[in-house]
């Protein structure tokens, strides 16, 4: 065998593993939300603007990039189709004239519950044979941290 990786086989490798995850996992994420006309990211930023609406009434497209992770950009053409579904509305902020407000409709809340709901009882099914779940969450959280 050549020099080229530091592994012998890919089964070794944590990042070929975490892509090959990551994959399957999304495809079928993908599947359960086609159900609800929702994409992985339109779901993200639905569930998160539904809960970051619980903390604080003037919740921006910027809280939601930051939250989620992604950028401006991408956030504004999700919270763009998902205002054309009418599963958010958006109004003026209250204090800052340049940004605006972001809120799940009902018609959002009651796709929502139920698109959380399969994409939860898909989790479980999937994570269900790791050892230790919470051990598994801590890891995940402190690679994050590391970014």
């Amino acid at each position: 065998m050549s020099k080229v990786f530091q592994f012998e086989s890919p089964s070794q490798s944590p990042g070929f593993l975490l892509w090959k995850v990551n994959n399957y996992w999304q495809r079928e994420i993908k599947i359960i939300l086609s159900e609800f006309d929702l994409s992985h990211g339109q779901f993200v930023v639905l569930a998160n603007t539904f809960y970051m609406g619980f903390e604080n009434d003037n919740v921006t497209q910027m809280d939601i990039a930051n939250q989620v992770g992604i950028d401006k950009m991408l956030t504004s053409n999700i919270i763009k189709a998902l205002l054309k579904k009418e599963f958010v509305s958006r109004k003026e902020h209250e204090t800052d004239t340049r940004a605006k407000t972001l809120k799940v409709t009902n018609t959002g809340k009651a796709l929502l519950k139920k698109a959380v709901k399969s994409v939860e009882n898909f989790d479980k099914s999937f994570f269900a044979n790791l050892k230790n779940i919470d051990s598994f969450n801590k890891e995940l959280l402190y690679l994050l941290k590391g970014k």
